[in-house]
């Protein structure tokens, strides 16, 4: 089941990089990320999260998370710009219980509310520009039930690894994959370039992702209501430190939220959003999220800090 959003806000379309070249051979060219272990780690994390849903997959591609969620009991309702990998997902068994909608997950608006959002694999990075970036965290906390969590993956940038005065780095180098990422720090955006070798003919691909820190995502979170819950380098939960190439962050939007008053910081005045037990919550705590944090048996959570 799918279909367009007539509601969604008037701006410029993303480009569509994802053409039916690229949807048919999406687990041939990026295997890793279908391997068994990697999707289980990953749609296990979401599911003791979202209990039994519904939840909202941006980006949701060819449902290599979305299916085995459904498939978990987990209801799913996918956006996606590209009607090619929309196609390769309702190709597969157990598709017609997958609700899609065709639309720029920044901007498009479904109905209902959910108990979880989640946006993996850097497809924030495809939003180019701040702005959109900021606007995708609005339209997931308005989409999201009051308590309800954002799952986002994405790479930590890879500046502090590059050579002084060099502005490429390779990320992926195999026998038919070679991937470089070329960074124009003045306007934080990287281009990604891939060459693939497919039966002898080399094929390639560029696109432009703009790369975002940790710090501003949380700052886009706070903007949009929404505070972190918790930080990890991976799905397996391992320990985000400064050594880390990835993060797996969690925020979630407080059963009550709002601006609270202006107070003066350092000469200057900020504005902190307002924590439920009615004092200024300066960091993530607290969720309402069904599922336990780690391990345990699966329960409501309501614990603020």
């Amino acid at each position: 089941m799918w279909g367009t959003d007539p509601h969604a806000k008037m701006r410029a379309m993303p480009e569509n990089y994802f053409d039916a070249q690229i949807a048919k051979s999406y687990a041939v060219r990026w295997p890793e990320i279908f391997e068994p272990a990697f999707v289980e780690a990953a749609v296990s994390f979401i599911a003791d999260l979202a209990g039994t849903g519904p939840v909202l997959e941006l980006g949701i591609g060819t449902g290599r998370l979305a299916l085995p969620l459904s498939q978990r009991g987990v209801g799913v309702h996918g956006i996606d710009l590209s009607p090619a990998m929309i196609a390769e997902l309702q190709a597969q068994p157990g598709s017609d219980d997958i609700a899609v909608t065709i639309g720029d997950f920044a901007a498009t608006r479904v109905d209902g509310t959910f108990t979880l959002a989640y946006l993996v694999r850097n497809t924030i990075m495809n939003l180019t520009t701040q702005d959109e970036q900021v606007e995708c965290f609005r339209n997931v906390a308005e989409h999201l039930a009051t308590g309800g969590c954002f799952v986002i993956e994405v790479v930590v940038p890879d500046l502090q690894r590059l050579p002084p005065g060099e502005t490429v780095r390779a990320f992926t180098v195999t026998s038919t994959h070679l991937g470089f990422d070329e960074y124009e720090v003045a306007r934080q955006i990287s281009y990604s370039h891939h060459y693939w070798k497919f039966d002898g003919q080399l094929e390639t691909l560029s696109a432009p992702f703009r790369y975002v820190w940790p710090s501003e995502l949380d700052l886009m979170a706070r903007l949009a209501g929404m505070t972190l819950r918790e930080r990890w380098s991976d799905w397996n939960r391992e320990p985000f430190t400064s050594d880390s190439r990835s993060h797996v962050s969690v925020g979630r939007k407080p059963r009550r939220w709002g601006p609270a008053p202006e107070r003066r910081v350092g000469g200057g005045y900020r504005v902190a959003a307002q924590h439920p037990a009615g004092h200024a919550n300066a960091s993530w705590t607290g969720s309402a999220c069904y599922g336990p944090q780690i391990g345990g048996a699966r329960r409501r959570r309501t614990q603020w800090v």
